[in-house]
């Protein structure tokens, strides 16, 4: 088993859910990417992930894979960590895929189970477990039952927790109060990152250690902002804050969302592309929408 050392001790704040640019024929748009994180940085993010959902990992090649978290690490320069998604169907992939991250200066693996066939506790188990053996960075577990035919249960989980490697969780299950039984049952041995799905201030409120998202991309300075207030126990200011920002969630909530992310950077100046097919791009009448809403919060 690898060794734990120089693991970041403490991944905590806003990870923007990174955006895939491609290009018509496929290309990731590698100098696109670089200037996004570089802008992210700037505006004060914690850590970049890229291949998490916005990303749209379960669209891309390796090669593509590959591009992507190559041109981010390279854009970080070491300045904020990066967590680089890892998902498949099989184990060995994924394992693969793990090594290789961490090959490339990946300080950290966002963990995915894809799954076609569902799959039983003890599996599940062991795939997370598989990916942490065969690093000594830290594994972010990802659970999405939106999506997965597999989630990961609290008895699961909290075994996962002992785990040296894996130290955190972000759960996009639309369920705030199972995250607070995350807390409850693992305490620091499983800290809690929330999706775009959770109200952030609540999770903050409740012992949650930031989050990982796509809207953050487009809204980063605001996202620390809020970030920041919760940190400091300004209650009603970021409450305030959250109460603005959550109109970008609801108009996200009801398009696809690597559409959503891609038009709001594309109103930014960021030639991305469109989502990759068969995913379509959003239609004028949405693009209105999110122009409007991104106007509205600022």
């Amino acid at each position: 088993m690898p060794a734990m050392s120089d693991l970041p001790k403490d991944l905590h704040g806003v990870f923007p859910y990174l955006v895939s640019p491609t290009a018509g024929d496929g290309r990731i748009k590698t100098d696109v990417l670089g200037r996004l994180c570089d802008d992210l940085i700037k505006a004060g993010v914690h850590g970049l992930t890229p291949l998490g959902s916005t990303g749209e990992f379960a669209y891309l090649g390796r090669e593509q894979r590959t591009a992507v978290v190559t041109a981010t690490i390279e854009a970080a320069a070491k300045r904020v960590p990066v967590i680089a998604g890892v998902a498949s169907t099989s184990t060995a992939d994924a394992v693969a895929q793990a090594k290789a991250w961490q090959a490339l200066g990946a300080d950290g693996i966002l963990a995915v189970l894809e799954a076609y066939f569902p799959v039983k506790d003890a599996q599940v188990e062991a795939y997370f477990r598989a990916i942490a053996d065969a690093v000594d960075i830290p594994v972010v577990i990802y659970t999405n039952p939106n999506f997965q035919r597999s989630d990961l249960t609290l008895d699961v989980i909290a075994r996962l927790a002992e785990h040296p490697r894996i130290q955190y969780i972000k759960d996009a299950s639309n369920n705030t109060g199972r995250l607070l039984s995350i807390i409850n049952r693992c305490g620091d041995r499983m800290r809690v990152f929330a999706a775009s799905a959770h109200i952030p201030a609540a999770v903050m409120l409740i012992g949650g250690k930031g989050w990982m998202a796509g809207p953050a991309c487009i809204v980063p300075r605001a996202s620390v902002q809020l970030y920041e207030l919760c940190k400091a126990g300004q209650w009603d200011e970021a409450i305030a804050l959250q109460k603005r920002l959550w109109q970008i969630n609801e108009v996200f909530a009801r398009f696809n969302l690597a559409a959503c992310i891609k038009a709001g950077l594309q109103l930014q100046g960021y030639d991305v592309g469109d989502p990759i097919a068969p995913q379509a791009a959003l239609t004028s009448d949405e693009r209105k929408v999110v122009e409007r809403v991104l106007q509205e919060v600022g």
